[in-house]
């Protein structure tokens, strides 16, 4: 582990930038492997927003790549991972604008741990026990860039947890196609829990592989959010199935709802919903199209809080062309559109009912 920190500290202090294909570290020849590996990743990228905010920032429901006009880095970390035959850790320090938009509640230091947990085995099966910041248990994308079919993040993957504080318990069978989990969680996307809640949440997530080429998943999130005098109970569904349909076609296709009380002690509830699909098709080895189309219902503003007459009621259109020059680096180029029934967007001080993005990245794993 002092070698993990080490690196750790040397990324933070020097600056340098770096997730994700897993690198042993160096061993003589005839060595068993090592336990301990080491990872990188960094992704920079360049956004231009149509509607050119004075801030240069995009809307608040954006987490990822959302400055406007501007070259950056979106994230990049540093992980080291202990994978031993009954216990297991992992620790990333991560950098970033998706770090500073996505960590903005948490205090002091812990605003740059992108994941660190411990875990051990119980019993001879797969059955584990993690604890610690944890990745998320809901939804098909993550932060990680070259890990999803299209540059930007979906609206359900920005305003769902990409990361938890709590304690899971994970079980795989022998053959694996089916992985059962279970969680206790510190609040929706928290590793601080809110000052006054004294209720922890739950999570649980059934995952089932009938081959190689089809993915299942629900996942559920269930409590509150918010300190006790203000309690709101809620619910939350995911609901995704990927399938490869072919080595160059794909689909994934994603439902997540959730209810949430309208007051205090309430028997009625808001409702909130969103549907999303994404098709990839790729040309050739280096090179891929997707397209994605999507739609958020947010009337009550549950999670995404506007003040006009019918709430958060957004579609969007996306199209990514990728370029992989080597296996560890893909370049990308995205444009997108998103078109709100009220007018939520600001241009030149004027309200908006569209808005619309071109973005490019480049991200490196080592």
């Amino acid at each position: 582990m002092k070698e993990i920190l080490l690196a750790a500290m040397i990324l933070v202090n020097c600056k340098s930038f770096a997730q994700s294909d897993t690198t042993t570290i160096p061993k003589p020849a005839n060595a068993s492997a090592s336990p301990l590996t080491l990872n990188g990743y960094v992704e920079g990228y360049y956004s231009y927003d149509l509607n050119k905010p004075e801030n240069n920032t995009k809307p608040g429901f954006l987490y990822n790549h959302n400055r406007h006009n501007e070259f950056n880095v979106n994230l990049a970390f540093l992980k080291g991972t202990y994978s031993g035959d009954n216990v297991r850790a992992t620790v990333a320090i991560g950098v970033g604008t998706y770090m500073n938009a996505n960590y903005a509640a948490e205090p002091g230091t812990i605003k740059n741990i992108y994941e660190a947990n411990a875990g051990f085995k119980l019993g001879k099966k797969n059955l584990w026990v993690d604890i610690g910041v944890l990745p998320s248990h809901i939804g098909f994308e993550s932060a990680v860039g070259k890990d999803c079919w299209a540059l930007t993040r979906s609206l359900v993957a920005e305003n769902s947890p990409y990361f938890e504080g709590g304690a899971r318990i994970n079980f795989t069978t022998d053959n694996g196609k089916w992985f059962f989990s279970g969680l206790l969680l510190n609040g929706w996307q928290r590793i601080t829990r809110v000052d006054g809640n004294s209720l922890m949440s739950f999570g649980t997530q059934i995952q089932y592989k009938p081959s190689s080429t089809t993915t299942f998943n629900y996942s559920t999130f269930i409590g509150t959010d918010k300190p006790d005098s203000v309690r709101l109970n809620g619910i939350y569904h995911n609901l995704y199935a990927i399938f490869q349909v072919s080595k160059q076609f794909g689909i994934t296709a994603g439902f997540d709802i959730g209810t949430e009380q309208k007051s205090k002690g309430s028997s009625t509830h808001n409702t909130f919903y969103t549907p999303v699909l994404i098709a990839k098709y790729a040309l050739t080895d280096k090179w891929a199209i997707a397209a994605r189309g999507e739609y958020y219902s947010d009337e009550n503003g549950v999670i995404i809080s506007t003040g006009s007459p019918n709430g958060f009621k957004t579609t969007g259109a996306s199209l990514n062309i990728d370029y992989a020059p080597a296996s560890n680096v893909l370049f990308r180029v995205e444009g997108r559109t998103l078109s709100s029934k009220d007018k939520i967007f600001t241009k030149d001080n004027t309200l908006k009912k569209n808005s619309t993005f071109f973005t490019t990245s480049v991200a490196l794993s080592f």
